[in-house]
Formats: C-alpha cells, sequence, structure tokens
C-alpha cells in the first residue's frame, strides 16, 4: 500500500476510534465511503494511472476499504453493547425503593347514599331484600293491583320480553314475593335496578334505581308511617327537617300520599333548589291497599300495613345538589372524584 492509502486508512482508524455514538461512526462511513468519500475519490484517480498499474492499485485500494469496514464493524459493535449497557442501567429496578401508591377507585354517588338509606332501615329493624329484574307480568302488576287495562301496563311505558314477562317497572314485586311466603310480620326494604321506557334527559333514564319499603303487622295506621318516614327523613336530610303529606293515588295502597321534605338549602325559606316553595317532593307511600292483602292469603281484618318508595337517583341529586342525573352514569371521574 502506497503512502497516500495509507495516510487515508490511519486516519480513518483515528476517526472510527474516536467515535462516541452510531451516529458519529455513520459520519465517519459517508465521508469516508460514501459516493463522495476519499476512498471513492482516490478510486476514481485510478484512471489516470498507465494500464499496467490499474489492477495492483486497484487491488490496494479495495484492501483500503475492507480494513476500513471491518475496523467500522468493530467500533459499531462496542458502540452499540455500550448503547445497550446504558440502556439497561437505566431500566434497572431498585427493589428498595417504595411502591407506587394504586389508584383505588371509591362509592359511586348512588352507593354511597343507597348505603345511607340502608343503614337508616336496618337501624329501624328493616331487611334488606332483592328480587329478578325480569320479572313475571303477574308479579310486576296484577298483585299490586293493577288491571290488565291500566295505563301503567302500556308498551309505551314497560319494556316487555314477551306477554307474559317485562323488564321490572318497580321493586315493588319483590314486597309481593316476600309477602306469598306469609311469614308475618314483614318489615322490609326491597332496592334495586327498574326500567321503564323513558327518554333521557337530566331527570329521567330508561334504567334507574328504586327503594321501595313494606311494613305489614298488626295495628299498623297511617300514623305510624308518617313516624317512620319523618325520622328517615331527618336522618338522611338533617334533624331540622320537617315533613309534609299531599293525597295522592297508586293502585297498591289506599288512602295513598306523597310526601316533601323541607328544603334544606333555606330551611323552608324558598330557594332556587326548591323553586321558591320551600319544599322538595321525595316519595310515595301509603297503606297497603286491603285487596292486595287478600290476593296473598293474608286477612286485612288482623293485619294492616304500609308501603313506601323513593327514587335513588332523586335522593342523590339532592343530597349532593346535582343538576343532571345523566352525571351518574356517563363514568367522568372528574366528576366521580367529587364524592
Amino acid at each position: 500500500m502506497n503512502e497516500n492509502l495509507q495516510k487515508i486508512l490511519d486516519e480513518a482508524k483515528t476517526r472510527i476510534a474516536a467515535a462516541e455514538s452510531l451516529e458519529d461512526l455513520n459520519d465517519i462511513r459517508v465521508q469516508m465511503l460514501g459516493k463522495k468519500g476519499r476512498i471513492t475519490d482516490v478510486m476514481k484517480s485510478m484512471r489516470e494511472l498507465p494500464p499496467e498499474e490499474r489492477p495492483a492499485f486497484g487491488q490496494m485500494v479495495n484492501g483500503l476499504r475492507q480494513m476500513v469496514e471491518e475496523t467500522m464493524e468493530t467500533r459499531k459493535r462496542l458502540l452499540a453493547a455500550k448503547v445497550r449497557e446504558a440502556k439497561l442501567a437505566a431500566e434497572t429496578i431498585d427493589v428498595t425503593l417504595p411502591a407506587k401508591a394504586a389508584g383505588i377507585g371509591h362509592s359511586h354517588p348512588n352507593t354511597i347514599a343507597l348505603d345511607e338509606v340502608e343503614r337508616i332501615f336496618v337501624g329501624m329493624g328493616y331487611e334488606v331484600v332483592e328480587g329478578p329484574e325480569v320479572e313475571k307480568d303477574y308479579y310486576n302488576f296484577e298483585a299490586l293491583n293493577i288491571p290488565a287495562n291500566h295505563p301503567a301496563k302500556d308498551e309505551q311505558d314497560t319494556f316487555y320480553i314477551n306477554p307474559d314477562v317485562v323488564l321490572r317497572t318497580q321493586t315493588s314485586s319483590v314486597q309481593v314475593r316476600v309477602m306469598e311466603k306469609g311469614q308475618l310480620p314483614i318489615r322490609m326494604i326491597s332496592p334495586g335496578r327498574v326500567y321503564r321506557s323513558d327518554e333521557v334527559d337530566a331527570t329521567h333514564s330508561p334504567c334507574f334505581h328504586q327503594i321501595e319499603g313494606l311494613v305489614i303487622d298488626k295495628n299498623v295506621t297511617f300514623a305510624d308511617l308518617k313516624g317512620t318516614l319523618a325520622l328517615f327523613a331527618r336522618q338522611l336530610f338533617g334533624e331540622d327537617t320537617r315533613v309534609k303529606f299531599r293525597p295522592h293515588h297508586f293502585p297498591f295502597t289506599e288512602p295513598s300520599a306523597e310526601m316533601d321534605v323541607s328544603c334544606f338549602k333555606c330551611h323552608g325559606t324558598g330557594c332556587r333548589f326548591c323553586k321558591g316553595s320551600g319544599w322538595i317532593e321525595i316519595l310515595g307511600c301509603g297503606m297497603v291497599h286491603p285487596h292486595v292483602l287478600e290476593m296473598r292469603g293474608i286477612d286485612p281484618e288482623e293485619y294492616t300495613g304500609f308501603a313506601f318508595g323513593v327514587g335513588l337517583e332523586r335522593i342523590s341529586l339532592l343530597k349532593y345538589e346535582i343538576d343532571d342525573m345523566r352525571l351518574l352514569y356517563e363514568n367522568d371521574a372528574r366528576f366521580l372524584k367529587q364524592f
């Protein structure tokens, strides 16, 4: 190898040895072996030599190229190994470090409200009973004194699976099943999911939750009903909460009423929350209709009872001052983490 080629080889080895990264090594490859690189220029100069000297000179240039490529490949493997070692070092896990705190969720507003309602009634001696969401038409309607021609049985309000099976529209069907067992007295609440053919808006949903209550015993009066629900309202909304009852109609009960509670925001003086009335409608209630007792084989001359029903979402909306029911179902963490 002539002096000029040796000089290029020494320069290439020096630069390759000094390369600190694969990017540096690639730059050297371009400068030495690229289309406009040093070795390519030497190869092009071969045409200036006499024909008899060209073969020997070509062999020397090819040898130079091979040595540069081998030196570069050796350096490339070394640099790649260093990169891997650095990456492994960066990914090393220190097992002595404390673990990251797990993102633990918490109860949904509906669950919080339901737990509080159950705590109140269980404290008064009630039991919590659940039942099927896919229910027979008989238990959902007929056994609750709702005849076949009643408007509540219209398909626009009820999801029918077939003429005899529905998605329950109320959890009162659970009460019928408990009365059917004939184990008296009865003190129970039946919370659960119910279904009605409603359009979705700020206050309605085709799927929501109800809590129905039932008491059957000897000598139960409307005064017992009023006392029970007044105690429930005070424990749920505050000790200064007042209640009032307005006459209403429910097929399941007679007499029937709707209960209002005094606004816990303005304490009855009138505000936006209670629409200036000072009162908020909370639930429906009444004395169990004698015919309902008779259908279940309970003597209405010996036993009487009362029933009530409240929407769980309504309690959540009121208690936490939520103005749109849809927020409860959208699973927006920004909303749910407030509870």
